[in-house]
């Protein structure tokens, strides 16, 4: 089963153009799997792909759920399965998909969090002084607020991709896919002012293009990595009165706040590069219960406060 994944993530990589943590992430849950697999017979010597049955697998999703896996992770690992099978049917390694069958668990129905404007505009604030990593922070949560983008995306903007002047920056996406999205004043001369005390050339620029040289680097010159974003959003988040928050809620706050102040779904679903319309539109469920919530504060004939709205729409 060995050669069947390392192929498999070769396929997702120059075929799929799937990103660097999108292959890693299906090649831990094809591991995962088969380490289970290998747990379970540990009389059969050489574990293949065309061996594994739909009942194997079904097993291993209740082993998942005896560890309290998550019903988002056991339905990421069951997609994962379909799709290596799905590949190995085509290259003709096997007859049947044994994940094919399987229903995915039932999914939690939840909103995602979203900052208020408020507290959107005190965490831009947090990184208060002009030492070279606070105004690198500053910069990347105005860049992240202000563009939508995905944390791989933000990480992966180059000084080529700035198109300052105009407010626009150069965003590549999930698959490949690139865009161009604007990028607001306030977060250009952020970006500006972090540039303008970070050295202009560095060992790493010397081999390289300066163009092509990131914009978010860590101390040591080299690019930023996704979870080093995580952690620098979460270390000045904790400080708001809801807690720390994701790169990803800044992406959810500013597609609610764009539908909040009039933005139609078309131009956010650009801004955002979501594909499908269908995708965009969980945001209006955010901004429907934003408008009750103010049309239960405000309107004189409402007659309920946004509480009992509440006790009222959790009963069966």
């Amino acid at each position: 089963m060995d050669n069947a994944i390392r192929a498999f993530m070769t396929f997702l990589e120059l075929e799929r153009h799937a990103s660097h943590e999108t292959v890693r992430n299906y090649g831990s849950d094809l591991r995962q799997f088969q380490a289970f697999m290998r747990a379970e017979h540990p009389d059969v010597p050489t574990l293949v792909p065309a061996t594994v049955k739909t009942e194997s697998i079904r097993a291993y999703l209740h082993w998942l759920d005896r560890k309290r896996e998550k019903s988002t992770s056991v339905a990421r690992k069951l997609a994962s399965l379909r799709s290596f099978y799905r590949y190995l049917q085509r290259e003709g390694m096997v007859g049947l998909n044994p994940a094919e069958a399987i229903r995915t668990p039932k999914q939690p129905k939840h909103l995602p969090r979203v900052l208020t404007k408020d507290d959107a505009a005190a965490l831009m604030e947090f990184p208060a002084d002009q030492a070279a990593g606070s105004l690198r922070d500053r910069a990347l949560l105005e860049a992240l607020y202000s563009t939508g983008a995905r944390v791989s995306e933000l990480v992966g903007i180059n000084l080529e991709d700035l198109r300052a002047s105009e407010g626009l920056v150069h965003l590549r996406g999930k698959g490949r896919k690139e865009r161009i999205v604007p990028i607001g004043d306030v977060a250009v001369q952020a970006i500006q002012a972090y540039l303008g005390q970070r050295p202009l050339m560095d060992s790493r620029d010397l081999t390289t293009k300066r163009a092509s040289s990131p914009v978010f680097r860590n101390s040591r010159g080299g690019r930023l990595t996704t979870r080093s974003v995580a952690r620098i959003v979460a270390r000045y988040s904790h400080r708001l009165a809801g807690g720390s928050v994701s790169p990803h809620t800044l992406r959810h706050s500013f597609a609610t706040h764009l539908l909040d102040e009039g933005a139609d779904l078309r131009s956010i679903q650009e801004m955002l590069g979501h594909a499908s319309l269908t995708t965009t539109q969980k945001y209006t469920h955010l901004a429907t219960d934003q408008l009750l919530a103010v049309y239960d504060k405000t309107h004189p004939r409402a007659g309920r406060s946004t509480s009992v709205r509440v006790v009222k729409d959790n009963k069966p």
